[in-house]
């Protein structure tokens, strides 16, 4: 990503944490942001989650949002509602920083598409 991309990826990010802590009286940081998208892809409402769903719904997440580039497609959902996600293409190498970045930007076109954000 050139300096230019990163830092109006950046700024955006700001906005959309800066939005997200109006409604939940503190910033986010990345991980809760994926365990509430997580969530509201599950579709349940919220509950009491083990850590192990927990992690489940971060998963579900990410699925979620690297299917906007093609890289997983819904398979479907188990019989307790948990969608299921196949590995469509194999994601390149990336380092620690390109890969939230990666998440960050899927994160803002995904808050956009619900109009969280504009």
């Amino acid at each position: 990503m050139e300096q230019k991309e990163l830092s109006e990826l950046n700024t955006r990010w700001k906005a959309l944490l800066a939005q997200l802590a109006e409604i939940f009286d503190e910033e986010p940081d990345l991980q809760t942001i994926l365990f509430l998208i997580g969530v509201n892809e599950l579709g349940q409402g919220a509950r009491e989650f083990s850590k192990s769903e927990k992690m489940d719904l971060m998963h579900i997440a990410t699925c979620r949002l690297l299917s906007q580039y093609g890289y997983y497609l819904l398979e479907g959902e188990d019989q307790d509602g948990w969608p299921h996600w196949a590995l469509v293409e194999k994601l390149p190498a990336l380092k620690l920083g390109q890969q939230e970045d990666l998440l960050r930007q899927a994160a803002l076109i995904y808050f956009e598409e619900l109009g969280i954000i504009v």
